[in-house]
């Protein structure tokens, strides 16, 4: 348990992202003066991930992690420690998560998948790989869906989803397109409801 258990909220929030980090921009720019939480950090495990740039804009400080780093437990913790992170969200990271940190933030890990779980999901199933199996497959809806993280690649349990209707004539660019705008939208606010209802007594350090 943190010895700051008494200080007030907002909540802080880590966002964990390898690419561009567009819905890390969203995420960081919805919790901009938000009296529910602020974005302390961002760590990343790739040193030319646009998200950098996108957190420096912003004045948020950034972790570049070795694998190594991301995976050794007292390292990892440490860091969450020291910036006293009570929720994690995954924006496009791409390394599973170590086990250690999933039962050290139980239901306090979220992740945002690009379809409509439990289909086309899992080990390699991410960004563009996604959308081109969603078009491939003939679906005439996809969507993002917001879930816990835990041991396993996209099988936490859902949070959130909002399904996008697609024409027979989308590409998988426009399918990605579609499902994107939706994304920056739902997924800051399924984050802000719940770390509305954190009790800082719950969130384990």
């Amino acid at each position: 348990m943190s010895s700051e258990a008494s200080r007030p909220f907002p909540a802080r929030i880590a966002i964990f992202a390898s690419g561009g980090g567009s819905n890390a921009a969203s995420i960081m720019d919805h919790f901009a003066d938000n009296p529910h939480a602020e974005v302390v950090l961002i760590v990343t495990n790739k040193a030319t991930a646009g998200v950098i740039l996108k957190g420096h804009q912003r004045s948020v400080p950034v972790l570049v992690l070795r694998k190594g780093q991301i995976q050794n437990r007292a390292f990892m913790l440490g860091q969450l420690e020291h910036f006293q992170v009570d929720l994690i969200a995954l924006a496009g990271f791409l390394l599973l998560i170590p086990s250690f940190l999933v039962q050290a933030y139980p239901q306090r890990i979220v992740n945002i998948h690009p379809a409509l779980l439990p289909k086309f999901g899992g080990k390699g199933m991410y960004g563009m790989h996604v959308h081109e199996a969603v078009k491939a497959a003939g679906e005439t809806e996809s969507g993002p869906t917001v879930h816990y993280v835990n041991e396993q690649y996209d099988e936490g349990a859902i949070i959130a989803q909002e399904r996008v209707v697609l024409d027979p004539e989308d590409t998988a660019e426009e399918i990605a397109a579609k499902v994107l705008a939706v994304e920056h939208r739902l997924y800051p606010r399924v984050i802000e409801s719940l770390v509305s209802g954190l009790k800082r007594s719950n969130v384990k350090h």
